[in-house]
């Protein structure tokens, strides 16, 4: 038998790590490496001035979901994980009906909260087991579960689902 703790237990047991400072009304933890996303604007907690700013590890460490679903963009069927974009937003106290997602392109679009409550969208990190690299969309995707949602296969949610994504403003 394997000793220390299952890797599945591993990744809440960081997650709460990081998140408890947030829940006690403080500020979050600094990144330790290099940051891949920042969260401004209308938010409670922040950990860097007046932004949250997120490393690698940092989302990692949250509570994660997968996605199996075909894209207007991938060949195939793929497996995508990463956090719920709403929880990524409770996490630093966003207020407000909507958000402005930005790629390292400075592609904008404005997103409805409502969208992340409505369905388990995720700021995907990998696919296929794989972190995602530039070619492949990332660091972080914006993506909605498409199969088990077919509605979602609209223009509307297609300029929503912002690749290479850099930054999360809370207007």
């Amino acid at each position: 038998m394997p000793t220390g703790l299952p890797h599945r237990l591993l990744a809440p047991l960081l997650w709460l790590l990081v998140s408890l400072p947030t829940a006690q009304g403080a500020t979050l933890p600094e990144p330790s490496g290099r940051v891949i996303l920042t969260l401004s604007g209308d938010i409670a907690h922040a950990n860097v001035g007046d932004e949250a700013r997120f490393d690698r590890a940092m989302l990692e460490a949250m509570p994660s979901r997968v996605i199996e679903t075909h894209t207007p963009w991938h060949r195939g069927k793929g497996r995508f994980e990463g956090p719920l974009v709403r929880a990524l937003l409770a996490t630093v106290g966003a207020a407000g009906q909507s958000v402005r997602v930005r790629a390292l392109n400075d592609y904008e679009a404005e997103v409805p909260v409502a969208d992340f409550h409505r369905h388990d969208v995720i700021l995907a990190m990998s696919r296929d087991g794989r972190p995602l690299g530039i070619r492949e969309f990332g660091p972080l995707f914006v993506l909605y579960p498409f199969d088990a949602h077919p509605e979602l296969l609209n223009e509307v949610v297609r300029f929503r689902s912002v690749w290479h994504v850099e930054r999360i403003i809370v207007p």
